[in-house]
């Protein structure tokens, strides 16, 4: 089974970035959390990019290279991005959207999310342990769906 973990604008500055709301793990603990997780279990791949363009390219690809599953946080862009959602829609590969920080309890424009209309599930504000909750999620929803 194949994993895509996606991550959108300033992840890469976890760590950094907004501590109170993202905590003080980098973005390279989290990168090693999540292989460390998914050793044994699946296959997983894991990118960021502060381009909304390369995302949607990462998505479609994604289908073309026989992706079980996909775990985003798409960041700003789950508040914007329009062409994240239509390429989430396109590929219909099972994802769930994740959020590190509770962005239900943010500023009022964080609680829109396009891309959530195209995803089995959100997950927000369980920190970064949010995508592990999401790789195992993404796990049985595939292995339900092949039953």
């Amino acid at each position: 089974m194949k994993i895509l973990v996606l991550n959108g604008p300033n992840l890469n500055m976890l760590g950094i970035r907004e501590p109170e709301h993202y905590g003080k793990e980098t973005y390279s603990d989290l990168e090693n959390k999540i292989k460390a997780h998914c050793n044994g279990k699946c296959e997983v791949e894991i990118k960021q990019t502060n381009h909304e363009g390369v995302l949607v390219e990462y998505i479609q690809n994604a289908y073309f290279e026989g992706v079980d599953g996909i775990v985003i946080n798409p960041a700003a862009y789950t508040h914007t991005s329009v062409a994240i959602l239509d390429a989430v829609k396109s590929v219909m590969i099972p994802t769930i959207e994740i959020h590190i920080s509770d962005v239900s309890s943010r500023e009022d424009f964080r609680q829109t999310s396009y891309i959530r209309q195209a995803c089995i599930k959100t997950i927000s504000g369980k920190g970064t342990d949010g995508y592990l909750l999401a790789i195992d999620d993404i796990i049985n929803h595939i292995r339900e769906e092949k039953i």
